[in-house]
């Protein structure tokens, strides 16, 4: 990142490592994270191609702005993320498309997949930080978690003497309701939401002005769901925060976000307020999702299931992703033509030919 950006930006001088980024320079600070035709795959070197995960994924966030994403597992949720913050794991690359974060903090407009390795770790924790699906798995066995909260403020504020990293690590486990005493305790001795607030202190430790999340109530119990939940809101209203949160319960997101987004077979089919897709979804798949959960009050019928399975990444069916799987299919269309994104009325982004249906959110 140039300091030319910077100053287009009409923002300070960045610091030092949070250099190295090619373009974003003179893009407006609004929205805080913006994705434009984000694909992400592999190269099979047997047929000479290229498979991909994530396929033309667009989407932005602004902020103190929560987003949800949503779909069924192998959609490519994390995938996704995972590439915001630069942590594709091999052979996955971007193939194509954008990734840009507009950090006030930093002073830098930043195209996250053209940084420098030096860059990308200037930009992680300080400015966008990611609560990781399993705490046991994220967090280190053998340190104590306060030293593990304390390590990424050591790291990227060297300035920071050790008593008041310390006195941040106490904040931290006030915040998210732990009592300090217990930043000397080790992980297992931790009950599973305790060790999911430890993550959520543990992505806050730096300040970011973006967090995301990923599947940040996996296996906890209902009660305990539920207050995590509380907490990440609570803490988004109280330190300004954006959020993502990527889940495949429709429900957590319409407790938590502003706006959704619906994945599918590695596409975005549906997007936009939660009000307004919840209240009317368009996309025959976003219908199908939310008419698996049961109505409050209502009869007790069992939940309608979605036939079939999300396409293979390698073997993706012609036409529309979903038509295999669709009750509102029409043939020698939806099998054939390639759907695309429209904007329908009010801003609402819909994959599919025939939307806006007559009859709404009827299935």
């Amino acid at each position: 990142m140039s300091d030319q950006s910077a100053i287009a930006l009409g923002l300070p001088d960045p610091p030092g490592d949070a250099r190295g980024f090619a373009g974003g320079g003179g893009a407006a600070v609004e929205p805080l994270l913006d994705v434009r035709g984000l694909s992400i795959g592999f190269r099979d070197w047997r047929r000479q191609r290229v498979v991909r995960i994530v396929d033309d994924v667009s989407f932005s966030v602004g902020r103190g702005e929560a987003l949800g994403l949503a779909g069924e597992s192998g959609c490519g949720k994390t995938t996704a993320a995972l590439a915001l913050l630069g942590l594709l794991p091999r052979p996955l690359e971007r193939t194509q498309g954008e990734i840009v974060l507009h950090s006030r903090k930093l002073g830098v407009s930043a195209n996250v997949h053209r940084g420098t390795p030096a860059a990308l770790r200037g930009l992680r924790w300080r400015a966008v930080s990611m609560i990781f699906q399993g705490a046991m798995n994220a967090l280190d066995p053998v340190a104590r978690v306060g030293d593990q909260i304390a390590e990424p403020i050591r790291l990227h504020e060297p300035e920071v003497d050790a008593a008041a990293v310390d006195a941040r690590v106490v904040e931290l486990f006030e915040q998210v309701g732990i009592a300090p005493a217990r930043r000397r305790q080790y992980p297992h001795e931790f009950s599973g939401g305790m060790r999911q607030r430890v993550m959520i202190a543990l992505a806050l430790a730096c300040r970011p002005e973006l967090v995301i999340a990923d599947e940040p109530t996996t296996a906890l119990d209902v009660m305990t769901q539920a207050q995590v939940l509380e907490l990440l809101e609570e803490l988004r209203r109280e330190l300004g925060l954006a959020l993502i949160l990527i889940t495949h319960d429709l429900s957590v997101i319409g407790e938590t976000c502003d706006r959704v987004a619906i994945m599918y077979g590695g596409q975005l089919v549906e997007q936009g307020s939660v009000e307004a897709v919840y209240g009317r979804p368009e996309h025959p798949y976003t219908q199908r999702l939310l008419g698996g959960f049961p109505a409050i009050g209502g009869p007790r019928t069992l939940a309608a299931a979605i036939p079939g399975r999300p396409p293979d990444p390698a073997q993706k069916p012609p036409g529309c992703r979903f038509h295999p799987r669709c009750h509102r299919m029409v043939p020698g269309a939806c099998d054939v033509e390639r759907q695309e994104l429209r904007v329908l009325q009010g801003g609402r982004e819909v994959r599919c030919a025939y939307a806006p249906w007559p009859d709404g959110a009827a299935t």
